[in-house]
């Protein structure tokens, strides 16, 4: 009898094991398909990122693939903390889910890091191969694809010349450990000097210096430019409250930053980009391409927009060309 009992105590062990390992990867569901597991780690929560979020979530619903029926969306935001970025990576490939969407560099970083056998797709990423998420953005080779946010930089420092022409010289106003923000800043300063214009570079490590760091361009620059910068995205209202007190614009990355109190820009879509990311998930669901042989995509030019916060030209006296207004309308 007492073998009995043991033999019942082992094979009862022996089913909550395989039914703890059933949890991972591909479960089955009620009526007996299977749904494919996505994680989602995403680095911070600002207009940008949440928007290519949830651009990718639409995607993949457009396509047949709502979250909780064929697929199952696990969503983690790490708030900004890279500590937070790394666990919420360890605990996506624990899950041993079937595809990882990770947004923004840092995060994108920490997944890589985290595993080279799960699919991953990345976001909100300016240049994948700089970043060394890839082999190249053009064939990347491994277990890492997506879409890039770089941003029309060149474009972006000529509004900044049209809204504000007696400018002479400006600040580039980013985080200096955020790989994407030092490529922009690089491009800003380049077509800023080709439009006879002096660059400083203004840049934290943290949100807690952007304040202070802001105050001390106050009669330095003419004018601001902020890059699609994490740290400073999420920070946008301080950088805005201090700088249109001091009647300096503020020229940004995309257009959530310009919803925050930046003056203007003329950027990409990040829903439209995120939607861009969902095609490519739908592709690695369906089996008709894997991150290897999945070159970087990017959006089209005409894909961008131009943005200008008319509450805030009134408040620093801007009067907006005419022709940028016909390019609103």
């Amino acid at each position: 009898m007492k073998k009995s009992k043991k033999a019942i105590s082992i094979f009862l062990t022996a089913l909550l094991v395989t039914a703890s390992l059933s949890g991972c990867g591909k479960k089955d569901t009620a009526s007996g398909g299977e749904v494919f597991r996505i994680g989602v780690d995403q680095l911070v929560e600002h207009a940008a990122l949440d928007a290519s979020y949830k651009g990718f979530v639409d995607a993949l619903a457009e396509a047949g693939y709502k979250d909780g029926e064929k697929i199952s969306i696990d969503y983690q935001n790490a708030q900004g903390d890279q500590s937070n970025a790394n666990t919420i990576a360890t605990k996506l490939v624990n899950d041993n889910d079937d595809l990882i969407l990770a947004i923004a560099t840092p995060a994108s970083q920490a997944v890589a890091n985290a595993t080279k056998d799960i699919p991953i797709l990345v976001t909100a990423v300016t240049d994948p191969q700089a970043a060394g998420l890839v082999a190249s953005n053009e064939a990347p080779g491994g277990n890492v694809s997506g879409t890039s946010d770089l941003t029309p930089v060149k474009e972006q420092i000529d509004l900044l010349k049209k809204l504000v022409p007696e400018a002479k010289k400006i600040a580039i106003l980013y985080c200096s450990s955020e790989v994407n923000s030092k490529i922009q800043a690089d491009m800003a300063i380049e077509a800023a000097t080709k439009l006879g214009m002096e660059s400083e570079e203004a840049t934290v490590s943290n949100t807690n210096e952007i304040q202070q760091v802001v105050e001390s361009l106050i009669g330095k620059v003419d004018a601001i430019y902020a890059p699609t910068d994490n740290v400073i995205a999420k920070a946008m209202p301080t950088v805005s409250q201090v700088a249109n007190a001091n009647n300096l614009p503020v020229i940004c990355g995309e257009e959530g930053m310009v919803d925050a109190g930046g003056l203007a820009t003329y950027g990409i879509d990040y829903y439209e980009l995120g939607k861009l990311t969902g095609k490519q998930a739908v592709k690695i669901i369906e089996g008709t391409a894997t991150t290897a042989e999945m070159p970087i995509e990017y959006l089209s030019a005409d894909q961008c927009k131009l943005s200008i916060n008319e509450d805030v030209a009134a408040q620093l006296g801007i009067e907006i060309p005419s022709d940028l207004t016909e390019d609103k309308e």
